[in-house]
């Protein structure tokens, strides 16, 4: 969940300002020109996007709020423990506290996997549909600006001092690229845009 860190866009046209950085380098090629090829970081685009990051927040702030009540409900079963100690072993008393603690605990299980699926399942979400929406807006503005192929890359900067940074680095499936192939800044922007577009009130 903490990665964490999602309600899905509506695709629609955009002015074409929102375009023309992209296209004004990426005119029709020429019958020589061969296949045109970009790039775009996905995993910079869910952490960094305004409206992925406040879904994610949305998640979060419900499993704080969880666990602050599962704190609770952990107090009172602690309490109905202590309060068992109290009685004498194999009383009428002690046999009813011991199944009334016995239903608490199972209750709570029972409580707290069910809310770990939930809020797994509503991150889960939040990253299907995104990429679902990441990947539509790749192909509009690949099509609109005549790119044959994008790739996905990582433009993380390898960090010596950490082990997993340095493997990831390694692993990289591209090592160079020209920077002026990378769309995932205008991807942002026409995610964005449409998010503020469908936002907007409507005409009336």
């Amino acid at each position: 969940m903490r990665n964490t860190k999602l309600a899905a866009y509506l695709f629609g046209f955009m002015a074409a300002g929102v375009l023309a950085p992209l296209a004004a380098q990426a005119q029709a090629p020429s019958p020589s020109s061969g296949h045109r090829v970009a790039v775009v970081d996905v995993a910079k685009i869910f952490k960094e996007s305004p409206a992925i990051k406040s879904q994610v927040e949305k998640v979060e702030n419900e499993l704080k709020a969880y666990d602050t009540a599962l704190g609770k409900k952990r107090d009172e079963l602690k309490a109905a423990v202590e309060q068992l100690k109290t009685y004498n072993v194999g009383t009428p008393e002690y046999a009813a506290h011991e199944e009334k603690v016995a239903s608490m605990e199972s209750r709570l299980r029972l409580e707290m996997a069910r809310k770990r699926k939930e809020l797994a399942d509503a991150e889960a979400r939040i990253y299907y549909d995104n990429y679902q929406q990441i990947t539509a807006a790749v192909k509009y503005l690949a099509t609109y600006n005549k790119i044959d192929l994008v790739l996905r890359y990582n433009s993380e900067e390898m960090d010596p001092a950490k082990g997993e940074s340095v493997i990831r680095s390694v692993m990289k499936n591209i090592v160079y690229h020209d920077a002026k192939l990378d769309m995932t800044a205008l991807v942002m922007q026409y995610l964005n845009a449409n998010v503020a577009k469908n936002d907007a009130p409507a005409a009336r």
